[in-house]
């Protein structure tokens, strides 16, 4: 696994965050060491998909990345007939995703924006830490279509940084977070610069304004099912 030493270059500080091919190298190393419970929230999502897939339906990873969302949901996957939609804009990451799950069947790999994807026939759709980078005025249209595209029943797995209500609260969970990612080698000056290339491309919301855009997009239900610091995984059900 390639470490992850991209903003040991202070060029780098003065650029906003891309997923281009310098992050899709080393981003297992990245995930790893900078979101506390990140594994957690990916073996979950296949034990979801045990229980909220239903036969001849469809799934959706949204933001996939390098795949390990959609490689946890095709592992638990029981019923027959189902098919994986996984979407996301980055050249350099489907192609590295193309190499990762060659060979699994029923997985369709798209190169586009997710806000262009269709959906439809879902029986479970996961947003795995990426509705935060889409800009504010186009989260509730998004959370709208998924819950369009999604069967009665079907599950949403929202994955998020979050910033809390309390702002002496938010200080601290920032201070672990940092603390968290110092001990896994980080030094404060990669920390700084990662956070200023993140500025206007990564907003976090509060907890309760994700779980009334799921109630306003008509999600009978939903619950923040794991949090560590300032990142939390939701699930909504339609």
């Amino acid at each position: 696994m390639p470490r992850d030493k991209i903003f040991e270059n202070e060029k780098l500080g003065d650029e906003p965050f891309r997923f281009d091919e310098s992050v899709t190298r080393v981003f297992p190393d990245m995930l790893k060491r900078s979101i506390p419970g990140y594994s957690a929230s990916i073996e979950a999502i296949g034990s979801l998909a045990a229980r909220y897939v239903t036969a001849d339906s469809n799934a959706y990873d949204l933001g996939c990345s390098l795949g390990a969302a959609t490689l946890a949901m095709h592992q638990g996957i029981g019923e027959p007939g189902c098919r994986i939609i996984a979407v996301d804009s980055s050249p350099a990451m489907i192609d590295k995703c193309h190499k990762t799950l060659a060979g699994l069947d029923g997985v369709d790999l798209q190169l586009g924006d997710i806000r262009d994807a269709e959906i439809s026939n879902a029986s479970m759709v996961v947003l795995n830490y990426t509705l935060q980078f889409l800009s504010l005025g186009d989260r509730d249209a998004m959370i709208g279509r998924i819950y369009a595209g999604m069967n009665d029943g079907g599950l949403l797995v929202l994955s998020e940084k979050v910033v809390d209500e309390d702002p002496h609260m938010e200080q601290l969970l920032v201070d672990l977070h940092h603390e968290h990612k110092r001990r896994n080698d980080y030094s404060s000056l990669e920390i700084a610069r990662k956070r200023a290339a993140l500025e206007n491309v990564l907003v976090p919301e509060t907890v309760a304004r994700h779980r009334e855009r799921l109630g306003n997009a008509g999600f009978r239900h939903s619950a923040v099912w794991l949090r560590y610091f300032n990142f939390v995984s939701i699930i909504a059900i339609r």
